[in-house]
């Protein structure tokens, strides 16, 4: 059998579509994905590229001004941490050096603890072991030990701890209102009281289940970071992009862009002037690039504040509910359906609603915020948002009796008799990620 192949060459024309990812495209695309911070920190660098560019920011209007910092203490707390923080601002390693200096002589044992100190994280944690500290400055086992129990003494509280165990029962020693053996719990059975095996405890100790339930509660108010009080970072400051005004009256929601804290680019006409006279054609050549640059830079920026508008007008109009009625509900929504209805890439909506924020006369919000997932129903057509899920979830166990806390079987059976249609095991996801514990952690036994 023989095979004959023949070749054939030719010219032939296809005409494709292909979008050419220039310089100034990509950074247009940053410039969207930019929160902030970032792009004026971006339009910064532009500046000093630039001699025809000036950057200002818009004056702040404090009632656009929000905290991104919260108080991770309750409310009930009344320990008094106020009384630990040093009345000037400093870092705990200059805090803790001068409570060295203060309190004890200049002694081997003193030079031996300002070395530690040197090891102290910034939550408050030794991050060198004995053994190292012991070749290093060449001395006993007993000294680097005692040097440690030195600055153990000294505040805040649980301070030179090696771990969190240490630390609790650095703590709960200082405190004269711990509950009574709540050391000696911490010291002997830490890991069977973490774990809720109490029955344990009860035995050893012939403590009742209320009192070992006390000293839990009283252990959860300690600070496993105890420096947390020196932290240093500052409030980040969160300027909205959009402004939402609701009229419950009339139903109607206005929305609108807010220029409060917002960089800004300005032409630097009398350099442009001035240097245009000097007729040099490469310096002219040189002024038509940068002006070409502000310009570019400008028409970004405009497109940017207006792409973020039509994003955070379509979402307003979608998720209405949240806006007009008080228990702020949430419909299932997804980057697809905003993208499909702009006529833009789903990738633009991402950026476009990463780090921007709209406020509201109830809060402000990240617009990323707004897009949920929804569980579809067996029997019906009908979507729940998974936010609407979480909450119910949260609303029955805040309502259980905490000596009988509901099970994930139990919550699946509630939920099922509020139409929730859901399985045991997202139950279980839904309440992991709502960080509440499982029914057996939850169980108290003073009730």
């Amino acid at each position: 059998m023989k095979f004959t192949q023949n070749f054939r060459q030719g010219q032939a024309q296809v005409q494709t579509q292909k979008l050419a990812m220039t310089q100034q495209l990509q950074q247009s695309i940053k410039m969207l994905q930019f929160g902030t911070d970032d792009l004026l920190s971006f339009l910064n660098d532009k500046m000093l590229e630039n001699p025809l560019i000036d950057v200002s920011v818009s004056d702040m209007d404090t009632q656009y001004l929000e905290s991104s910092h919260y108080n991770k203490l309750q409310d009930n707390d009344t320990t008094d941490w106020i009384n630990q923080i040093p009345e000037n601002e400093q870092s705990l390693f200059h805090y803790l050096i001068e409570q060295i200096h203060l309190n004890y002589r200049d002694t081997p044992l003193r030079k031996i603890s300002l070395f530690l100190i040197e090891f102290i994280d910034t939550n408050g944690y030794l991050t060198i072991s004995i053994e190292e500290a012991m070749a290093i400055n060449r001395v006993s086992y007993i000294e680097v030990l005692d040097a440690l129990t030195l600055i153990q003494m000294l505040e805040p509280a649980g301070v030179g701890a090696r771990n969190l165990q240490e630390c609790l029962m650095l703590q709960t020693e200082r405190d004269d209102e711990a509950p009574n053996q709540a050391y000696l719990v911490l010291e002997e059975y830490f890991d069977d009281l973490a774990n809720r095996k109490w029955q344990r405890i009860e035995k050893k100790l012939g403590l009742s289940l209320k009192e070992i339930q006390e000293i839990f509660d009283y252990i959860q108010k300690l600070h496993p970071n105890p420096a947390a009080i020196f932290s240093s970072d500052e409030d980040s400051l969160i300027y909205p992009d959009l402004v939402v005004k609701v009229d419950k009256e009339t139903d109607t929601i206005i929305i609108s862009s807010t220029k409060a804290g917002k960089p800004e680019v300005n032409f630097q006409s009398n350099y442009f002037e001035r240097m245009s006279r000097q007729g040099d054609k490469e310096v002219e050549k040189y002024l038509n690039e940068k002006k070409a640059e502000y310009e570019w830079l400008k028409k970004s920026l405009e497109q940017r504040g207006d792409t973020i508008l039509r994003v955070g007008k379509e979402i307003v109009k979608r998720q209405s509910n949240f806006f007009l009625k008080d228990s702020h509900p949430l419909k299932p929504m997804k980057l697809k359906e905003i993208a499909n209805d702009l006529s833009l890439h789903e990738s633009t909506i991402s950026r476009a609603v990463n780090g921007k924020y709209l406020t509201t006369e109830f809060g402000v919000f990240e617009l990323r915020s707004f897009f949920t997932t929804g569980l579809e129903q067996k029997n019906s057509s009908d979507v729940i948002a998974t936010s609407d899920i979480k909450e119910t979830i949260k609303e029955l166990i805040e309502d259980e009796n905490k000596a009988k806390p509901l099970s994930d079987q139990k919550l699946v059976d509630l939920l099922k008799e509020k139409n929730i249609d859901i399985s045991r095991r997202t139950v279980a996801k839904y309440r992991e990620e709502l960080g509440i514990q499982s029914s057996t952690k939850r169980k108290r036994f003073d009730y």
